[in-house]
């Protein structure tokens, strides 16, 4: 009897370890099927889908298919507040702002864009939208997904050689830019403004979807200043928006809805107009348009926030203690995150707004310059 027990124990004991050997010689696609895990990788924090990409050739396909990254802005549960930093090397690396002051450790990866190791001189960032970046690279702008690796060249030479002003750089002779989603249409728009020789304003789109420029008829409320300093516009609810430095624009905001096809003005805030706060720029926080500058009377930046869009009652005013302070986002706490400036040596910095105190962190990688989109990966749901 103690045979027969020792024999079904040893067959038992046989049994498990074939059955542990077929099991490790399983991968995961034989386990979960590919509908689940397409549904679990959507669900993953953007700053983990990088190494996820390497598990295996065919996580790397669904990871990088751009239709992934439609699905995945709709499905992340929370934004993600990142940018896009190219150092003095030419390396360029994606910060998660948030894991910056929460998690060092998990902050900092390195992409591989269309222009890897170009210097920070050469490109420059025009927008973004639901998980793309607009970048110029003359002679071409450039449409890159962080996530799925994909770019776009548009070239806007026919543009460039009817333009009033010629730079050395050709982008420079572009008033006012803008990246943006027309759900309408379902469709991704590059805007530019600009002046013709004959001082006539126009203002041009290039659709993703149809793959081609268009003339937009929309006359801008007012014209623009031809001397003016090159405007990049910020995308939010279904529109773009910018400041000018023309003196038309000076008291305003400047609004193009994709939808609608028309332009609109919000004011800015009578405090900001009078004070000592010199050429306001515009930046997206939480959802919220924020206009800054560096005030001069108290060595501080000025961030004007309005709470409720197109409320002008609602325009709050933040004082940063940093001279120049450029606002990027505002964290998972609600704190202020932004790149900036102490006794000429630049990192980034979070600003309490509890215990109005300034967090800085510098780093080597950080010594360069940022292009930024706020956020890069995902938008606010507001």
């Amino acid at each position: 009897m103690d045979k027969k027990k020792k024999e079904q124990t040893e067959q038992s004991s046989m049994k498990k370890k074939k059955k542990n050997q077929n099991d490790k010689s399983k991968s995961i696609h034989d386990i979960l099927p590919l509908d689940l895990i397409h549904i679990i990788l959507l669900r993953v924090p953007i700053r983990h889908l990088a190494r996820l990409r390497c598990v295996s050739k065919l996580w790397c396909s669904l990871i990088s298919d751009p239709d992934f990254a439609e699905s995945h802005f709709h499905h992340s549960p929370v934004s993600t507040n990142s940018c896009i930093s190219i150092g003095k090397s030419g390396m360029a690396y994606s910060v998660d702002l948030d894991a910056l002051f929460s998690d060092g450790n998990d902050a900092l990866r390195e992409v591989s864009p269309p222009f890897y190791k170009t210097q920070p001189y050469v490109v420059k960032v025009l927008g973004s939208c639901r998980g793309s970046i607009l970048f110029v690279r003359d002679p071409n702008f450039v449409v890159w997904n962080p996530l799925t690796g994909s770019s776009k060249l548009i070239s806007y030479s026919h543009i460039d050689s009817r333009c009033k002003r010629q730079f050395f750089s050709r982008y420079c002779n572009f008033l006012l830019y803008g990246f943006g989603y027309d759900a309408s249409q379902d469709d991704y728009l590059v805007v530019v403004a600009w002046q013709d020789m004959n001082n006539h304003d126009h203002f041009d789109c290039f659709s993703m979807r149809t793959n081609s420029w268009i003339d937009f008829d929309a006359a801008l409320p007012k014209p623009l200043f031809s001397f003016g300093s090159d405007s990049t516009g910020f995308f939010l609810n279904d529109a773009i928006h910018w400041v000018q430095l023309s003196p038309a624009y000076r008291d305003v905001i400047l609004i193009f809805d994709l939808k609608e096809r028309t332009f609109s003005m919000i004011s800015k805030p009578e405090q900001l107009v009078m004070s000592a706060c010199s050429y306001p720029r515009l930046a997206l926080l939480g959802g919220c348009l924020a206009l800054y500058g560096c005030n001069y009377d108290s060595c501080s930046t000025d961030i004007w926030v309005m709470k409720e869009y197109k409320v002008h009652s609602s325009w709050t005013l933040y004082q940063i203690p940093c001279k120049f302070f450029q606002p990027l986002c505002l964290s998972s706490n609600g704190d202020i995150i932004g790149k900036g400036n102490d006794s000429l040596e630049t990192g980034f910095y979070m600003y309490n707004l509890r215990e109005e105190r300034l967090q800085c962190i510098k780093s080597p990688y950080f010594s360069g310059n940022y292009f930024v989109s706020e956020p890069v990966y995902t938008e606010s749901r507001h």
